[in-house]
């Protein structure tokens, strides 16, 4: 692509409310986390690391937690509508893409990911089968246009094109966003573009830790203490790993 190279002003607001939605996101992602996340944990491994108090086994399951979503929160609310504004206008979403950009000659289905680590086998077949089922859609269409489908990855440094097999073509990290924008510095220009929006916004983040630590704690002590205050353990794993009855799976529902 060849589009033009983005105002810095516009960049740096746009940059600003992915940030804000990002840490919105993940504030309410701890608000709303109930106890049952911290009865799924192994407790078996928590009481083999010798841990003894509640509040460490809510703070590491926080981060688990925390961990596991921030990446694909990440991608949502800030790689996505990134790219979707680095595309300058030509986005459509009728086909089924994250991004399609139609040019005078071309015809460009893009699905976002925001790094090389997010597939295993099962996940490489699907994303194969969308952009297959999207040209498909193409095809329909009768477009008389140059049909390019591009996984393009937020960061890392994979980049080949299609072929022995492949139906579609990778770019990524500074590939990915020099073809978005023309710009062969636009990956760092996100990089030091977000300035001290970060640490603004870290205030009501770490409020927010705090009362999901001691609002969890407090549940967790409620359920799984002994009288003396230690934690009772069987009674944790029987509810992690005891039979439930036909009964109780019915009244879960």
């Amino acid at each position: 692509m060849t589009s033009p190279i983005l105002d810095s002003e516009d960049l740096e607001a746009q940059i600003r409310e992915c940030l804000r939605a990002f840490y919105d996101r993940r504030i309410n992602k701890l608000s709303t986390l109930k106890l049952t996340k911290l009865e799924a944990k192994n407790p078996y491994l928590f009481r083999a690391l010798g841990v003894q108090n509640a509040a460490e086994m809510v703070e590491e399951t926080l981060r688990a937690f925390i961990s596991s979503s921030d990446e694909t929160i990440f991608g949502e609310v800030f790689f996505e509508p990134l790219a979707r504004f680095a595309a300058s206008g030509g986005v459509a979403t009728e086909i089924g893409m994250d991004i399609v950009i139609e040019t005078e000659d071309t015809y460009t289905v893009i699905e976002i990911k925001s790094g090389s680590s997010w597939s295993n086998a099962r996940q490489s077949r699907r994303i194969r089968q969308d952009f297959e089922e999207a040209e498909a859609r193409f095809l329909e269409k009768g477009i008389q246009k140059q049909f390019r489908a591009i996984l393009g990855q937020s960061t890392g440094t994979a980049c080949r094109e299609a072929g022995a097999g492949q139906s579609y073509d990778v770019l990524s990290g500074q590939a990915f966003w020099q073809f978005m924008t023309g710009d062969p510095n636009f990956y760092l220009k996100l990089m030091s573009l977000m300035k001290d929006y970060p640490l603004r916004q870290r205030p009501d983040y770490q409020e927010a830790w705090a009362a999901a630590v001691n609002r969890l704690t407090k549940e967790f002590l409620d359920k799984y203490s002994t009288p003396d205050g230690s934690i009772d353990w069987e009674k944790l794993t029987q509810v992690n790993s005891g039979i439930k009855s036909p009964r109780s799976k019915r009244n879960r529902r």
